[in-house]
């Protein structure tokens, strides 16, 4: 029978003082006191010990505490999913309005006077981010939501007995606009808590919603506006808003707690002091500058080159059923390759897109293939750049940043469109001057694109970043 084997004394010490260290996770001793004449002849302090129960757990830098799925995350999915359908679905129907607008309600003014009205519309969408992403960091996305809503299809309500140049501008260009700003910050900021690995599909999936709603809202408005009045199409769709934003304001839940904080003016300014939030917020300027006014004017454009009218119309829903995958397969690319790789990729196309193929297509099949491509190419440009923002912002502060850049996005969507239509009279009445503007001002987006790239990730083109 074999013998027991004695305890060795020395390696139970050497247990003990393991133990010890595992445990010991911080040791301070401070040099001002041990060079004190007044502690020489006393002994040597013990280290301070902190156990790690006791350090500060951050769990929202932690990928591992992020659901990453789930019913309540995808129910938020499905929540912010109409939120962009009823917010960028309906803005992406203005060349549409453009193109109407022009023909029938307002045939007294100019190109470049009724673009005003779909350019303030979409600047107000952009430019009220800041303030509504303040509000969603405070109080979370529920009062938003319910603010944005009422404001949203009170506007459209508004448009639908307008007469007036003004009024149209002050009910769809402003209040409408205001709106759907809310509903669209609330959506986009709420994501990000639920999803870490999957955030590049979870944000792609929601941003599909506003492609699915331009599509289906110019075919809403042109069959309607054949079939009866401007007034009763407006209100059809205020009242479709309104049913999907009630869904939105059910859905839409944030896994963080809200932190009140008084409001401070620099903290929309300072993160503008970090080099990769600087050049993100300059390119996303230069891409809005000359994306929406392809936007704006691609019925206008088309109409101009032979179409029909009855086909124009329905361009804008071949464009956004274009950026439906735009907005989609990028996002999943990106969780896999690295989202400012993809977001580079996809922008690159865009400026190639309107350079080689738009000034060129000048027959019903040109425009016809040129739509879906753009839509798809830019749809990225949208669907991806709040994924890029939270990739490189505290998750606390992630409604102020978008709000941000969104905001000085804002004034490049602005001024782009009706910057385009006086390049448009200037030329009189050709397009070339307005293609030309669109493909150049993107590509300088493009160009600080890959300068932000670099400066996050490096210059090797094999990095995921």
């Amino acid at each position: 029978m074999s013998q027991p084997q004695e305890k060795d004394p020395n390696a139970t010490r050497l247990d003990d003082d393991s133990q010890t260290s595992t445990n010991s996770t911080l040791r301070h001793i401070d040099d001002e006191e041990k060079a004190s004449p007044t502690d020489q002849t006393s002994s040597p302090a013990e280290p301070v010990q902190i156990p790690p129960n006791k350090v500060p757990y951050n769990p929202w830098a932690d990928p591992s505490s992020f659901p990453d799925g789930g019913l309540r995350a995808w129910m938020t999915v499905a929540g912010c999913a109409a939120c962009f359908f009823v917010s960028w679905g309906w803005i992406n129907c203005i060349g549409l309005f453009q193109d109407y607008y022009h023909r029938e309600q307002l045939s007294q003014y100019s190109e470049s006077t009724i673009a005003w009205i779909p350019s303030l519309e979409t600047f107000f969408m952009l430019f009220c981010g800041p303030i509504a992403g303040k509000i969603f960091d405070d109080h979370g996305p529920t009062n938003l939501l319910i603010f944005g809503t009422f404001m949203h299809v009170f506007g459209l309500m508004m448009a639908s007995i307008s007469k007036e140049y003004y009024q149209f501008l002050l009910s769809q260009g402003v209040c409408s606009a205001i709106g759907a700003s809310c509903v669209f910050t609330a959506a986009v900021s709420s994501l990000p808590s639920w999803f870490f690995k999957k955030r590049g599909m979870a944000i792609g999936i929601a941003a599909a919603g506003s492609s699915l709603g331009g599509v289906i809202f110019p075919v809403i408005v042109s069959r309607m506006l054949r079939q009866t009045t401007f007034g009763w199409t407006m209100r059809t769709c205020a009242f479709l808003i309104l049913a999907l934003c009630l869904f939105g304001i059910a859905t839409v839940r944030v896994r963080i707690a809200p932190v009140k904080r008084p409001f401070e003016f620099m903290a929309f300014v300072r993160p503008l002091t970090e080099v990769p939030m600087m050049l993100l917020t300059i390119a996303v300027f230069f891409f809005y500058f000359g994306m929406f006014p392809i936007f704006s004017f691609v019925t206008v454009v088309a109409n101009g080159r032979g179409m029909s009218l009855e086909l124009s119309q329905y361009l804008v829903s071949i464009l956004n059923a274009g950026s439906v995958f735009g907005r989609t397969l990028p996002g999943i690319l990106g969780d896999k390759i690295g989202r400012f790789n993809v977001m580079n990729i996809f922008c690159y196309l865009t400026v190639i897109f309107v350079l080689g193929l738009y000034i060129p297509a000048d027959t019903n099949a040109g425009q016809l293939v040129f739509a879906p491509l753009f839509g798809f190419s830019s749809g990225a440009a949208i669907g991806l750049t709040p994924a890029l923002i939270a990739q490189i912002s505290p998750l606390r502060e992630i409604g102020i940043r978008t709000g941000t850049i969104f905001a000085i996005g804002s004034v490049g969507a602005l001024t782009g469109a009706p910057i385009g239509g006086a390049l448009i009279a200037r030329d009189n009445g050709g397009f070339l001057y307005l293609q030309l503007f669109a493909g150049l001002t993107c590509l300088v987006g493009c160009i600080i694109l890959s300068a932000t790239r670099i400066n996050v990730g490096g210059w090797s083109i094999k990095k995921k970043v």
